[in-house]
Formats: structure tokens, sequence, C-alpha cells
């Protein structure tokens, strides 16, 4: 997966938006003003929460996958798109962080989110 397939696919879902704060090479993706998702433009990188238990996991079988990097390394990865994770793969990672995110919305931005 290359980075504009992963923008496209982050752009897709519900209530997203997109936004350079931090810096010209970090692509911030974010639902309800929360960050989900961040692309290293210069790194072809992609930073994404998900389970601290299946991040283990994903960590063991994928060496293109280690802790998050400027995150906090339990509950976020640091995905290196260099081709040897699988495409479909990338994607679980973005639904799971994307869900993981909504999911921990006070109950009225929930309402807000479900309302979009």
């Amino acid at each position: 997966m290359n980075v504009e397939e992963l923008r496209d696919y982050c752009l897709a879902k519900k209530g997203v938006t997109e936004g350079f704060p931090f810096d010209e090479t970090t692509l911030v993706f974010k639902v309800m003003n929360k960050i989900f998702c961040l692309l290293g433009l210069d790194k072809t990188q992609v930073n994404l929460k998900n389970d601290p238990e299946k991040n283990i996991e994903l960590r063991a079988h994928y060496p293109a996958i280690i802790p998050g990097y400027h995150m906090n390394k339990e509950h976020w990865n640091t995905v290196n798109l260099d081709g040897t994770v699988p495409p479909n793969l990338i994607k679980e990672l973005v639904d799971e962080s994307y869900r993981l995110i909504v999911d921990g919305l006070p109950k009225k931005k929930q309402e807000e989110f479900r309302n979009l």
C-alpha cells in the first residue's frame, strides 16, 4: 500500500479530516478532532492505534511493525510502508485505530458523530 492509497482509504471514512499540525511531512488524519492516523510522508510510515495485546503479536510477526514513534508504545504502532505488510492488514489496522478513537469519544461527541 502506498501513501496515496492510504490517504484515500482514510479520507473515505466518515467524519475524517486531514492536516499538517506538526510539520510539513506528517499528514494527520482525525475523526471528531481526535487523531487516529499519522502518516510520515518523508519516511513512508504510518502510526496507528491498536489493542496492546494485538500490538505485541503484530510486532512479533512483522519486522516492519514497531512500537509507535513518538507515541504511547503500548497502544500505538509504527508501520513501515515498505511492502512487507499486506495491504489488507494495513487497512484492518487503520479500521481498528479509527474504531478505537470513535469508541473512546465522549458520549456527546459519539452522538454528534452518529449524526454526521
